[in-house]
């Protein structure tokens, strides 16, 4: 992910210390999976609630309504007679972004009379819509008498920062105030340091019997078994973004499920003997839309909720990736969006240099401010060469030369990052080292302060050369080498094969560690291995920069008891300097980092291996709320009748974690779309053993659509073609 997260507040950093606490980690005050929490989003809005639907009935937590990376609402409350309904069933729906909360109240006393607890029913039904929370709050009474009840909406609005919510501490803040502007309507307001007026305006309808400005009290009159709905609109007013005007509940609800629709309607579509995987596949999907964030470039899946709702270079690449199967419009939103903010100038407050690919971009107040760097910022070392691997992905997979030639001048400035800037000391290898103390010390995918160290526990001093980075930059070559070749120009698809060959060899005589069987974590700034067996090496074989002796070789670490929790496989193994199975990157289990790997072990053949990460990843999800892969949970060994442990402030829905149960699927079906060779290949399918049926449909290769079966026996698959159309072979290999 982007910044690392502690459970600790950071001490304050030594200035001459070579591996800082980053002061961008999340301080952990109350854990994320103490309370079931439910999410919203729509583009730049997210809704983070408990499972009554509520705000903030809890301090200190990331609960929430968010609009670019500022805090609109931090507290919303709703209370019947003065007290706090009881919870009956809460969760979001899978086909579309919509909260559905059932409440009875409690026992309670109106006027002099006792209302027995289960005589009301309470429906909260909560959805985003063009920066707009939605909601319907329907009452129906179930009991024999006539009712008059008082319901109470509590109101407060903070308009902190995201950074802020995660931790880090201001010195100063603007203004805010809160006053009455209608007999239904409360307005926030709050004016920035950055000198921009942020509002959030509730709205309640019909009209509240009284108000002030952190209350609006509803009076309803029930007959028996009469039911009444009130609703609110709380609209997040940015004064340097347009802001549409509430919609009927109605008509806003309608258009949010045609937008799911229009959005999914495309997709392959995949249904099992097993309807719990068919539960935890729904979710994912659900989760990887309910992300994606469209724009005038298209789709881009923002990282995750609550903290990183926003464009991620590396995660977004690495989604699209996943999803390539299922979804290529995905990589090419990724693709256009990414060439769009390509760094064009050398600024090292924002570690960027021409040519290089965005790593995270903020909306704050904090980063309009320069108090956090992260406005755009590039302090990533992978996304550029993962940027041009998945624009040949991408080529293969659809044949569509018009995009790739649009960014072509973006994909040859990626090119020439890697080699004039990437590689600072003309190794051949790209190497990190962060411009301003300011910037991430850690510019991988593990990016914590802790997590690039030698055999002996010391910390490398830099530039540190990762391993995973050289395997993708090993891959990216090839990748554009291809995209040359089809574009006309062999000169230099010949240079940049080459240059992969020359790559592969020095990678394999600098990183490989012959008595760990494995490749090093990374490269000093001396050139010396930190030699680390880690999770990194698995993405060797991903990108297929790993000798097939040597593969097998990582493949055999990976899944050790050490390495492999057996609900995945651990980021560190037990027994390293530095192992914490609590930790973010040094001993936790990714989802994402898992399917990876098992997509490079299928690469090489490990079929029967990938599947075991398959079914692990799977099982990790079936006892998951809601069947949702988080960001990532701790690597603990898994015991009997004993779910994962989960990691306390993990994103959830996390994107690339979604993405990764339909890289897995793919990985382990052998699938292969070639729109060159106009082909739907199966390599070798192999089903863990909780599927023994798995149907395909709407499986899309150019103008050709198929619907195709697989069935398991034993440890062979069959494929019957249930329907097609369109010109593509469709062939199943052995």
């Amino acid at each position: 992910m982007s910044e690392s997260i502690s459970r600790t507040t950071p001490p304050a950093p030594a200035p001459d210390s070579r591996n800082l606490w980053s002061e961008y980690e999340i301080e952990a005050t109350t854990s994320l999976t103490e309370h079931a929490l439910r999410n919203l989003k729509h583009g730049d809005a997210f809704a983070v609630l408990d499972a009554h639907g509520d705000i903030g009935t809890r301090s200190e937590t990331a609960e929430g309504l968010f609009f670019r990376d500022t805090r609109f609402l931090s507290h919303l409350e709703l209370r019947v007679e003065g007290k706090r309904p009881l919870l009956l069933s809460s969760a979001v729906h899978e086909d579309k972004a919509v909260l559905s909360v059932e409440l009875t109240n409690p026992d309670l006393r109106i006027g002099g009379d006792k209302l027995a607890r289960d005589t009301l029913f309470l429906q909260r039904t909560k959805f985003l819509w063009q920066a707009i929370c939605y909601e319907r709050i329907s009452v129906r009474n179930y009991g024999a008498k006539r009712l008059r009840l008082h319901l109470d909406l509590l109101l407060a609005a903070d308009f902190h920062d995201m950074f802020e919510v995660r931790g880090t501490r201001r010195l100063r803040r603007g203004t805010g105030s809160a006053r009455v502007v209608a007999p239904n309507r409360v307005v926030f307001r709050y004016v920035g340091l950055d000198r921009i007026e942020r509002r959030t305006l509730v709205a309640m309808n019909p009209p509240p019997v009284a108000i002030d400005r952190h209350r609006m009290t509803a009076e309803i009159d029930l007959g028996p078994c009469e039911q009444r709905s009130l609703f609110l609109t709380v609209s997040c007013l940015d004064a340097g973004v347009g802001a549409a005007p509430p919609m009927d509940f109605l008509a806003a609800y309608r258009d949010t499920r045609r937008a799911r629709r229009a959005a999914t309607s495309r997709i392959a579509a995949v249904k099992s003997s097993n309807t719990l995987f068919d539960a935890t596949l729904g979710r994912a999907i659900s989760d990887v839309y309910t992300l994606v964030t469209r724009s005038e470039l298209g789709p881009y899946p923002y990282a995750g909720i609550p903290w990183f709702n926003t464009v991620f270079g590396r995660d977004g690449i690495i989604t699209a990736m996943l999803m390539l199967w299922i979804d290529p419009d995905i990589a090419r939103g990724v693709l256009r969006t990414l060439a769009a903010t390509q760094a064009q100038a050398t600024d090292p407050e924002a570690d960027a240099q021409p040519g290089k690919i965005l790593h995270e971009m903020r909306h704050g107040e904090m980063a309009r401010l320069h108090e956090v760097p992260f406005g755009r910022y590039y302090g990533t070392i992978d996304a550029t060469p993962l940027f041009v691997m998945l624009a040949g992905l991408y080529l293969r997979r659809t044949g569509d030369v018009a995009t790739i030639r649009a960014i072509w001048p973006n994909i040859r400035a990626a090119l020439g990052w890697m080699d004039a800037y990437g590689d600072r000391d003309g190794d051949g290898f790209i190497e990190y080292a962060r411009a301003r103390e300011s910037g991430l010390a850690n510019q991988g995918w593990k990016d914590s302060h802790d997590a690039v160290f030698h055999a002996d526990g010391s910390d490398p001093v830099g530039p540190i050369a990762l391993c995973e980075v050289q395997a993708y930059a090993y891959a990216a070559k090839l990748e554009a080498a291809a995209m040359a070749r089809g574009l006309g120009d062999q000169a230099l698809a010949s240079a940049l094969d080459e240059a992969a060959e020359r790559l592969r060899i020095a990678f394999e005589r600098a990183f490989w560690c012959a008595d760990l069987g494995t490749y090093a974590l990374a490269l000093d700034g001396e050139k010396r291995p930190c030699r680390v067996p880690s999770s990194n090496a698995g993405h060797a074989l991903f990108a297929g920069i790993a000798s097939p002796e040597r593969a097998r070789s990582v493949a055999t670490n990976l899944l050790t008891p050490e390495a492999f929790s057996g609900w995945g496989i651990r980021t560190l193994p037990a027994g390293q300097p530095r192992y914490n199975p609590m930790s973010y990157h040094n001993g936790s289990v990714w989802p994402h980092d898992n399917a990876l790997i098992a997509i490079g072990l299928t690469r090489y053949g490990l079929k029967t291996e990938a599947s075991r990460v398959f079914s692990a990843i799977f099982e990790t999800g079936r006892h998951q709320d809601m069947y949702r892969l988080p960001e990532l949970f701790c690597g603990f060994n898994r015991r009997p009748h004993r779910a994962p442990v989960p990691y306390p402030v993990a994103c959830a829905p996390q994107a690339w974690s979604a993405a990764s149960i339909l890289g897995l699927l793919g990985a382990c079906l052998g699938l292969d779309l070639d729109h060159g060779q106009d082909e739907i290949r199966f390599h070798e399918p192999v089903m863990p053993d909780f599927l023994d049926e798995l149907v395909i449909r709407n499986l899309r290769l150019g103008a050709s659509v198929a619907d195709i079966r697989f069935h398991r026996y034993g440890r062979d698959v069959t494929a019957n073609v249930l329907s097609r159309s369109g010109s593509a072979r469709i062939i199943l290999s052995k």
